[in-house]
């Protein structure tokens, strides 16, 4: 019974539940307590002990029921067997079944019980792949005896009499009943313990992938792990700044606010430090080589809306236009499509969009701003305005520049990525969503 408790938290954990080892012994504890007679009871038992938030009760609510989808004839059937087996000191373990017996016995508690020896014996439960269903059913088979059952049946068709056709009929139908049966098994395991995996190895192969190969097909899935990035994101650097303001002993203040006491330190005094709250400002070049990689990074950051409270968003092919309203006031889709819409069209001109930026928004730029600007540099050999990059980067917290192209490309044809370099905080490679999640985790941890 240790095993099932130990196996369902696995099952737990590759759905994306965080159970410590601690809450893992907090279960064994309930499980002692409630047992696992009452289904219900220890369902709503183990839910305030195994998860910690909405998504994680979800999970449980959900992996629970087909972790623990055993049907009421496989109870009841394993109770008599346990009973007969233990008749007597001396009594020997009742023989398995034939497959050919158990397939056309009916009894649907033998059957499944059946199925879960063949499964344990098999090691079911590692199934990582839907592709393995097949595998798996076929271990089972032959752990049930269908090699025996197999060799009869050709032995029966090559007899070619009416009497052996006749049970060679019985033997494929009872065959394929096994085989049916032993697939669906197979099939409840995987949605337990393979399908989380499978989800989390292709969330991990998205996050891998260039953001010009993702299709339009991809985009539900993108968005889901954007939303985890974000709150990974948010998480991460609130416990950071929780730590952090703790504060340090300020030895020399505490000694002086307590001479009275004659030096016993009463009241402590720590150290502290100004953070400022993170202040972006974000400009994104959407003409078309860039576009996608926009989408991901302004999706990214207005997802941290909790953690980023103070975010100027602007956009440009050639003239600069601030699409912030768009992004605050319209749902996402409508606004990327509101903001293609207005500045992607056009040559692009990365000198006239930084004159643009210092003529009309150069207010929103002070010593607490990092200024994060997303493109690949090309300019159509226009004047890249060189000088207005190096006044931004003197006024600025920070400026971090992300380029889609790989760095072999810097400085090749109209990319002007070398020039602007060196006045630049931080000049990164960054095309993958993970790679947008590493820049942005390293522009908050300034403000942490």
């Amino acid at each position: 019974m240790e095993r099932v408790l130990t196996n369902y938290i696995r099952a737990l954990r590759s759905a994306g539940a965080g159970v410590s080892t601690t809450e893992a012994l907090d279960a064994a504890r309930t499980v002692e307590l409630v047992g696992y007679g009452d289904r219900a009871l220890l369902k709503a038992a183990l839910a305030p002990v195994l998860t910690k938030s909405v998504e994680e009760t979800e999970i449980h609510n959900r992996l629970f029921d087909l972790f623990f989808a055993r049907s009421e004839a496989s109870t009841m059937a394993s109770a008599p067997a346990q009973s007969e087996s233990g008749d007597g000191e001396g009594s020997a373990p009742a023989e398995s079944p034939s497959l050919t017996d158990l397939a056309q016995s009916g009894d649907a508690g033998q059957i499944a019980m059946a199925m879960e020896k063949a499964g344990a014996a098999v090691g079911v439960d590692q199934i990582r792949f839907a592709s393995q269903v097949g595998y798996f059913t076929r271990r089972m088979l032959e752990e049930l005896g269908v090699d025996q059952l197999e060799a009869r049946l050709l032995e029966k068709l090559q007899a070619k009499t009416p009497e052996a056709e006749a049970e060679a009929q019985g033997l494929m139908q009872a065959r394929s009943e096994v085989q049916k049966q032993a697939r669906a098994y197979v099939q409840s395991r995987f949605e337990v313990f393979g399908r989380s995996a499978t989800e989390t190895f292709m969330n991990q192969v998205m996050v891998e992938r260039s953001i010009g190969e993702i299709g339009r097909g991809d985009m539900d899935r993108m968005k889901l792990i954007v939303a985890k990035m974000a709150k990974r994101l948010a998480v991460r650097h609130s416990r950071r700044r929780k730590v952090r303001n703790r504060g340090q002993l300020d030895i020399r203040k505490t000694m002086r606010a307590n001479a009275g006491y004659d030096g016993v330190p009463f009241e402590v005094v720590w150290k502290t430090k100004h953070r400022d709250k993170p202040r972006i400002v974000v400009i994104c070049d959407v003409s078309g080589s860039v576009a996608r990689y926009v989408r991901f990074l302004l999706l990214l950051i207005y997802s941290l809306s909790d953690q980023v409270t103070d975010i100027e968003t602007f956009a440009f092919s050639n003239e600069l236009n601030d699409v912030g309203h768009h992004l605050e006031r319209l749902d996402f889709e409508t606004a990327m499509s509101r903001i293609l819409d207005e500045s992607g069209d056009g040559s692009t001109d990365y000198g006239q969009a930084f004159m643009d930026l210092r003529e009309r928004h150069w207010d929103v730029i002070d010593r607490r701003t990092t200024v994060l600007i997303l493109g690949d540099g090309r300019s159509n050999y226009g004047d890249p305005k060189i000088e207005i990059l190096a006044e931004l980067a003197d006024q600025a917290k920070r400026v971090v520049w992300l380029c889609p192209e790989a760095e072999g490309s810097w400085g090749v044809g109209d990319s002007c990525m070398l020039e602007y370099r060196p006045h630049c905080t931080q000049m990164v490679h960054c095309s993958t969503v993970g790679e947008l999640e590493h820049a942005l985790d390293e522009v908050l941890m300034a403000y942490d």
